[in-house]
């Protein structure tokens, strides 16, 4: 019960985090608008119909399915592995996957029909008289992170002038990336071994039915 309670209280708040940092900015910005924090670091107002970072695949109602789909998937692995009472550090690292990919659905799913569209020079607002600016499922997810870190000098071929790391991001994105980063890195073994174990399992309870 323990590990369970560390997990959710762990996704609520990256959760919380990310719903409300998108909610200030969508509510206090303009799409475009951006607040200069540091020279390599700017609070920018953008929107993106597709995945992670800006980028866009497909069909925007049936991306969202699919990664409702891998969500419920990756949830279930995280019930397993706390069932089976698995290391706290390796499940802390599947939720912030979990959290990042749920973070930005939630986003597809409902910001469409609650908020007014952003545009340059106007603040949306909570559920118009008017209704929403897209259906469920085709919400654009709210991104805000930029860190223009350097901009390449003219003496460097092909990227002379261009913005070394010019994504805009948000807190799903960041905790996303970083939990596939820390799997990759640190956890590949425990990966594989419960990865295999939960499958396993499944054949084994076919095979008996």
């Amino acid at each position: 019960m323990r590990n369970a309670t560390k997990t959710i209280l762990f996704i609520v708040f990256l959760l919380l985090i990310d719903q409300c940092v998108k909610v200030w900015v969508k509510t206090s910005m303009s799409l475009g608008e951006s607040i200069h924090v540091f020279d390599w670091f700017q609070i920018a107002f953008v929107e993106n119909p597709g995945m992670a970072f800006g980028w866009s695949f497909g069909n925007k109602t049936i991306l969202t399915i699919f990664r409702v789909l891998v969500s419920a998937f990756i949830l279930y692995y995280i019930c397993v592995l706390v069932k089976q009472q698995y290391k706290q550090s390796y499940i802390f690292c599947v939720s912030l996957i979990f959290a990042g990919a749920i973070g930005n659905i939630i986003d597809c799913l409902f910001y469409g029909v609650i908020f007014s569209e952003s545009a340059f020079g106007r603040v949306a607002e909570w559920f118009p008289a008017g209704g929403g600016y897209a259906p469920l499922l085709e919400g654009k997810v709210v991104d805000m992170f930029y860190f223009p870190l350097f901009t390449f000098p003219d003496w460097v071929p092909w990227l002379r002038g261009e913005v070394f790391f010019s994504p805009v991001f948000n807190v799903a994105d960041a905790a996303m990336t970083t939990g596939i980063f820390i799997l990759i890195l640190f956890f590949m073994r425990d990966f594989n071994v419960t990865f295999d174990r939960v499958f396993s399992r499944k054949k084994t309870k076919d095979k008996t039915e």
